[in-house]
């Protein structure tokens, strides 16, 4: 495995430490164990970093491929898989900690499987099917409105009385949308389906 493929598998160990930093205990457990009051008063901060950082590698395992011509099949399939849990699991969690609406969530992570079915019924095929531009900015925006919402509107907060933190997550919603439907306009004559 190259070292393109390690950072990728490496944001994908980052998901589980990513739940457990996010996730509130109750307070039997808190009272138990030591490290749990820990998490509860710190956690949601160790999440928003480990979401940041995990984001990050996304560039970086991109960057390292291309340019040291590391690009292996691995990481074709493990490189938009990676991206999909990450957003998925935060998205879910924030749904479960009441942050987000859950329409929200379920418009995104609908958008991920078609674009993932699309590329599945293209491999069976032999045509790969690669991300466009609108889906890249579409992660970009869906981390930074992820993020946005997970530091509660931090520091947006103290400079005007507006939830921007929903304004970007509602924006990242319109790319997703829009970007999904690019996706199969743009590639549904080439597999030639019937829609």
């Amino acid at each position: 495995m190259n070292l393109a493929n390690k950072i990728t598998v490496i944001r994908i160990a980052m998901i589980p430490l990513f739940m457990l930093a996010f996730q509130r205990y109750p307070s039997w457990m808190e009272e138990r164990v030591g490290f749990i009051h820990y998490i509860n008063q710190y956690g949601l901060y160790w999440a928003v970093g480990l979401f940041v950082l995990a984001s990050a590698t996304d560039k970086l395992d991109g960057y390292i491929a291309r340019k040291y011509n590391m690009i292996t099949n691995l990481g074709k399939l493990l490189d938009p898989l990676a991206d999909k849990l990450l957003v998925s699991v935060a998205l879910i969690m924030m749904v479960q900690q009441k942050m987000i609406p859950s329409w929200i969530a379920v418009v995104i992570i609908v958008r991920e499987v078609m674009v993932s079915g699309l590329r599945i019924l293209a491999a069976e095929k032999g045509v790969a099917l690669a991300a466009d531009r609108h889906g890249k900015i579409k992660l970009v925006l869906q981390v930074v409105a992820i993020t946005a919402v997970l530091l509660d509107n931090y520091p947006f907060a103290f400079l005007i009385d507006f939830p921007i933190d929903l304004t970007i997550m509602l924006a990242a919603v319109v790319l997703t949308v829009y970007s999904g439907y690019q996706y199969v306009k743009n590639n549904y004559r080439e597999l030639q389906l019937e829609i």
